[in-house]
């Protein structure tokens, strides 16, 4: 790898210090010929200049061996991942196959780098993460687990690397990428020191201000903390030693990202969070007294300073799914404030900071129970969620919830996450039984269905064949896979309802030998107050429409429809109503709006919530279904749609107009009820050149008129033309547009 114009001076020297590093970390476990072919391969792939620098001007090799070093020294990981991380450039540019790799290096590295080259193909489709990529990410990732805790250490070096550069848009996805994606993940894995970086930095480039603002607080009071932290360690530390217990202690302050999490929950400033740290008590103990020891150096703690009871978190009793062993306690400490203790053996310490890699390598396997009982549950999840970013909002809020352990009457343990209700338990263990599902006994005493779980419980799901899943049952059941199930078994129940009543309506139809006619019961629909088709026969199913009543105002309003009546030119707005047939829809050739960086022929509309139309200041939002749809920068979605979904918003401004084109813009008008006022409104719209009224639906009450109109314009200029001229006719008092 001596190529001159491939590595920089600078990048040199790193080589030579990663490379020894590397050896250092993982030199026992590579077979002896792994160096030598890897140096071959890479200098190949170099002199064919098939590998290329990233969009942050990263050189690949170097970024490739920062993100191994991450693996082998925070993760415990070794060969295979190496060898994977080193080598999944060349197969994926075309250098190599996955066939010579696995015959030069093996059956394990071949199927790491399987998996990386197809999560690479899915993000060459698409940057974005949409919950279908999203959702394939995952099942790749389930294939072999090391491949996700690849994908999480290279976002935590490009996350380290990228500081500097100049390109802030690349930086911003990236870092959004990292706080929606990978931190939740890290998490899930026990990879808790990893995933406090991912959101720290992800803070620092996304909220520049916010993250030094804290980072300036915390350093200003760093010398109060560290005279607090050492006057409340000195007492337990000479008690754990008159003990006999062997350990070391350490104060670790709340990361600037869960402190800023803090602030916004509690709506306080800086100054008003108080459990800004943690003591960790780490004891040196033999495996088979670590909870006697642990339970030990818990009582010496509460017996000095009052304990919160409510603050007990006992995971050495029955550790995580991940893994992770602890006590965690909260206690009063001096000058009254709250200080969280954590107490933990070495072994327990590395997996928390190592996650499921060191859990593998205490366990001797490659895999255990609970690590395929997770995978169970995201391929579960996965593969049962609707397309949707509201499954993938909860799967992610599912990551970050703790977990209650319910036992079944014959003693099996189930792990829900907490909040879980006795629903949720009986989905987990059968969506037949959650259908079925009309309560429980809980610790032998009858609760609802709604009843929330605690740890210990045990639990017998009480069933009846009559019993169906009801709409209201999504406002307390909490796990994805319980609110899956139900909706899709609503669906299936609504449709068979839908279908019921349809052909109920149309045989009364025929025994009354009345020709059908669906356009008008289309506007009987509209007339009756319901919003969609699907609820006006849900409403005849559940029999609190009449389909004889039905029938009897269709007749009535075929009646009315066939005698043409002359409409008095002025009258009161009471009830004033008017709808013109939707124009058709010209096609313009020439593309009226720049998406993004110039591109053209990008596949948008405009959005219904707040109808932009030309001159509008706009942005573009990537939807589900992979077009854009176009808001007005003052949209009432806009603020919520920017917060919670930047990676999704792309620029957009009008270019050239295409001759014709005009925008249903919706009109809000309040005023007198004067005589004539719908005829004066009318009368100035039809003198515009260029405009159209589409439709009126006008409302008076004691003596005001408030009302809704829907006129055809060109662009914004003519719009305001229009809102001026209608503000000047006697009894307006108030036109906003819509």
């Amino acid at each position: 790898m001596e190529d001159n114009n491939f590595f920089t001076s600078e990048e040199h020297k790193q080589l030579f210090i990663l490379y020894r590093k590397l050896l250092q970390l993982s030199g026992e476990t590579l077979h002896p010929n792994d160096c030598s072919r890897l140096k071959k391969h890479l200098i190949q792939a170099i002199s064919l200049k098939k590998i290329s620098r990233n969009e942050f001007g990263m050189n690949p090799i170097i970024k490739d061996m920062q993100t191994a070093v991450i693996m082998a020294e925070e993760m415990g990981m070794r060969r295979a991942s190496i060898l994977g991380i080193m080598l999944h450039e060349i197969v994926k540019n075309g250098v190599y196959s996955i066939e010579s790799i696995q015959e030069e290096y093996g059956k394990d590295v071949a199927g790491i780098i399987r998996g990386l080259v197809k999560i690479n193909e899915l993000y060459s489709k698409s940057s974005i993460i949409e919950s279908e990529n999203f959702r394939n990410l995952l099942l790749s990732f389930a294939e072999d687990m090391r491949v996700i805790l690849i994908m999480i250490a290279d976002r935590v070096n490009l996350m380290r690397q990228i500081k500097n550069s100049p390109n802030e848009e690349a930086r911003l996805q990236v870092s959004n990428e990292a706080a929606f994606l990978y931190a939740p993940l890290a998490h899930k894995l026990g990879l808790y020191k990893l995933k406090s970086e991912l959101e720290d930095l992800s803070l620092k480039y996304t909220q520049h201000d916010v993250y030094y603002h804290i980072k300036d607080k915390l350093n200003a009071t760093k010398a109060a903390r560290d005279r607090y932290i050492e006057a409340f360690i000195q007492p337990i530390q000479k008690k754990l030693e008159e003990a006999g217990l062997k350990f070391h202690m350490k104060g670790r302050t709340k990361s600037i990202h869960s402190i800023y999490q803090k602030m916004k929950k509690q709506n306080c400033p800086f100054e008003n969070v108080y459990d800004l740290f943690a003591i960790r008590i780490i004891l040196d103990s033999p495996l088979e007294k670590e909870k006697q020891e642990c339970w030990q150096a818990y009582s010496i703690v509460t017996d000095m300073y009052l304990p919160n009871p409510k603050r007990l978190r006992d995971w050495l009793s029955v550790p995580k799914s991940n893994g992770y062993e602890s006590l965690h306690i909260t206690v009063m400490g001096p000058e009254g404030k709250w200080v969280e203790v954590q107490i933990r053996t070495e072994r327990m310490d590395e997996i928390a900071e190592k996650g499921l890699a060191a859990h593998w390598r205490y366990k001797g396997i490659k895999g255990e129970s609970g690590l395929d009982e997770w995978l169970n549950s995201i391929r579960e999840t996965l593969e049962n969620a609707d397309s949707d970013m509201e499954a993938i909002d909860q799967f992610k809020l599912d990551l970050y919830k703790d977990e209650v352990f319910v036992f079944t009457p014959k003693g099996d343990l189930y792990k829900l996450p907490q909040g879980a209700t006795v629903l949720d338990f009986a989905f987990t263990i059968h969506t037949n039984l959650g259908c079925r599902c009309i309560g429980a006994l809980v610790n032998g005493k009858n609760v609802q269905l709604r009843q929330t779980l605690n740890s210990g419980d045990q639990v017998e799901i009480l069933t009846s064949n009559a019993q169906t899943p009801k709409q209201d049952w999504l406002n307390f059941a909490t796990t994805s896979k319980a609110r899956t199930k139900i909706r899709q078994a609503l669906k299936e129940i609504a449709a068979k309802q839908v279908q019921f009543a349809k052909e109920t309506l149309e045989r009364k139809f025929k025994n009354r030998k009345i020709d059908y006619d669906e356009s008008i019961l289309m506007r009987l629909i509209r007339k009756s107050g319901f919003k969609t088709v699907t609820d006006f026969y849900q409403s005849i199913s559940s029999g609190t429409t009449d389909a004889n009543d039905v029938i009897d105002k269709f007749l009535e309003m075929k009646k009315k429809e066939s005698d043409i009546k002359e409409d008095v030119v002025y009258r009161s707005a009471e009830s004033f109503s008017m709808q013109q047939a939707a124009e058709s829809q010209n096609t313009f050739k020439d593309d009226v709006l720049i998406i993004d960086r110039n591109l053209k022929g990008i596949d948008y509309s405009l959005a219904r919530c707040c109808n932009p139309i030309y001159g509008d200041d706009v942005f573009g939002f990537v939807t589900i279904s992979g077009g854009i749809k176009i808001h007005r920068n003052d949209c009432p979605n806009a603020k919520e749609l920017k917060a919670r979904f930047p990676y999704r918003i792309v620029r957009a401004k009008w270019a050239g107009k295409s001759q014709g084109k005009q925008y249903p813009i919706t009109l809000r008008i309040v005023g007198h009820d004067d005589i004539g006022i719908i005829t004066n409104i009318t009368s100035i719209i039809n003198k515009e050149n260029n405009i159209s009224l589409r439709s009126i639906n006008i409302d008076s009450n004691d003596g005001l008129f408030s009302g809704m109109l829907t006129v055809m314009v060109d662009d914004t200029s003519k719009l305001e033309a229009l809102i001026k001229k209608i503000k000047t006719i006697k009894g307006v008092k108030q036109v906003n547009r819509g």
